[in-house]
C-alpha cells in the first residue's frame, strides 16, 4: 500500500468562483496521485457547478462526484466531496449574508480535521469577508481566523509566487494603524515563526530573511520616520546576535530588485500593500498564501471570490493547484499533528 497524505480543500463563498475551481482538482486528480483530496462543499452546489461551467471534454466524461468517507479508495475521475449543507440556495455571483455561517462551517470542519488527524493539511479557497461580516460576525481574515480558533497568539501571513516568498510584520490593518502595531515584541515574534518554518515547511536550514523598513528610504536616518530606529533596527541586531541572518532594514523600493532579492531566501514586508503587489504582479495565477505558525498546514490562493466570474467556467484555478501542490510536499516534509493523516492506495 502506498501511504497518501489526505488534504482538504475548502470550497469558500458559494457565490464565488471557489466551488468551480474546486472542480477543476479533477484536471490533476486524473494525471497524478500524489495525495486524497477532499472537498469541503456542498453536494448539491457542487453538483450545480459542474454543470453550470460546461466541464469539457475528457474531463466531462471522467468527472464524478461521491460523498467522502475515510474508508473509500481512490478512484481516477472521482473528486470526493465531504457534505456541509448550505444554508440557503446560492446563486453564482450573488452574495447572501445567510450562507456565512456556512462559510465558516467549512473551515472549522476542516480545522477540526487537521487537529484530529484525520487530514494532513488544509487549502482554502476564497472567502468573501464583507459579505461575512454582514451577516454580524466579525471576520477579518483566514489567516486571523485559524490563529482565533487554534488559540494561537502569533501567525504569520506568507505569500509565494513568481520566485517570490514574501511575509507580512503586520495583516489586515488600515494603513494608519501600521506603525502603532508594529512593536518591537511583535516584529521578533513574526520573525522567530518565519526563521522556524522556512526551515521546518520549506527545508531551508539557514534562511537569509530580507527586511524592509516601515517608511520611505528606510526613514532617511531618522528624517522620514523613526520606527526603523526604534523599532526594527534593535530586533535585527538583537536576533542577528542568536546567529540569524538578517538583511536590513532596507527600502522597499530597491529591495525588490533582482541584485538585492538574490541575496535571500524570503522578505519580511511591514504591511500589507508594501510586498504583496510586488509578490502578485510576479506570481499572479500562480501564487499562494501560506499561513505560518499555526499547529497544522495551511495554504491558500492568492485571490479573492471573482464574483463576476462565477459560474462562467473561465476561473483560472493555477493558484489552487499550487496551493495543493505546495500543501502536499509540506505535509510530506514536516511532523506536524496531522502530517500522518494518510489514505491508502493499493
Amino acid at each position: 500500500m502506498l501511504k497518501l497524505p489526505v488534504i482538504a480543500v475548502t470550497s469558500g463563498e458559494p457565490a464565488g468562483i471557489g466551488p468551480e475551481i474546486c472542480l477543476r482538482l479533477i484536471e490533476r486528480i486524473a494525471q497524478e496521485h500524489l495525495a486524497r483530496l477532499v472537498i469541503l462543499a456542498d453536494k448539491h452546489l457542487m453538483a450545480e457547478r459542474a454543470q453550470a461551467i460546461n466541464l469539457s471534454g475528457d474531463l466531462c466524461q471522467l468527472l464524478g462526484l461521491r460523498e467522502w468517507t475515510s474508508d473509500l479508495r481512490p478512484s481516477p475521475g472521482c473528486l470526493d466531496i465531504l457534505h456541509v449543507p448550505l444554508c440557503v440556495t446560492s446563486r453564482p455571483g450573488q452574495l447572501d449574508p445567510v450562507n456565512s455561517p456556512y462559510v465558516l462551517q467549512l473551515l472549522d470542519r476542516a480545522l477540526a480535521g487537521c487537529r484530529s488527524g484525520e487530514f494532513a493539511a488544509m487549502v482554502t479557497a476564497p472567502v468573501h469577508k464583507g459579505v461575512i461580516n454582514d451577516a454580524g460576525i466579525p471576520f477579518t481574515g483566514h489567516t486571523e481566523y485559524l490563529a482565533e480558533q487554534t488559540h494561537t497568539p502569533h501567525v504569520v501571513m506568507m505569500l509565494a509566487g513568481g520566485g517570490l516568498r514574501v511575509a507580512l510584520a503586520t495583516t489586515h490593518l488600515p494603513l494608519k494603524t501600521v506603525s502603532s502595531a508594529l512593536t518591537q515584541e511583535s516584529l521578533e515574534q513574526t520573525l522567530r515563526i518565519l526563521h522556524a518554518d522556512l526551515g521546518r515547511k520549506y527545508g531551508i536550514d539557514e534562511p537569509r530573511i530580507l527586511v524592509t523598513g516601515l517608511n520611505p528610504h528606510a526613514g532617511e536616518g531618522g528624517y522620514l520616520g523613526r520606527e526603523e530606529i526604534e523599532v526594527i533596527t534593535p530586533v535585527l541586531e538583537r536576533l542577528r546576535a542568536e546567529g540569524m541572518t538578517l538583511i536590513g532594514p532596507l527600502p522597499a523600493d530597491t529591495l525588490f530588485t533582482p541584485p538585492i532579492l538574490s541575496q535571500g531566501d524570503c522578505v519580511l514586508a511591514m504591511y500589507h500593500d508594501q510586498g504583496l503587489p510586488v509578490l502578485k504582479y510576479a506570481s499572479f495565477g500562480q501564487g499562494i498564501n501560506v499561513t505560518l505558525g499555526l499547529p497544522i498546514i495551511r495554504t491558500s490562493v492568492d485571490h479573492g471570490t471573482a464574483l463576476e466570474l462565477a459560474g462562467s467556467g473561465r476561473a483560472d484555478p493555477g493558484s489552487l493547484f499550487v496551493a495543493v501542490e505546495q500543501a502536499i510536499e509540506m505535509a510530506r516534509r514536516t511532523e506536524l499533528p496531522g502530517s500522518g493523516a494518510m489514505g491508502t492506495m493499493s
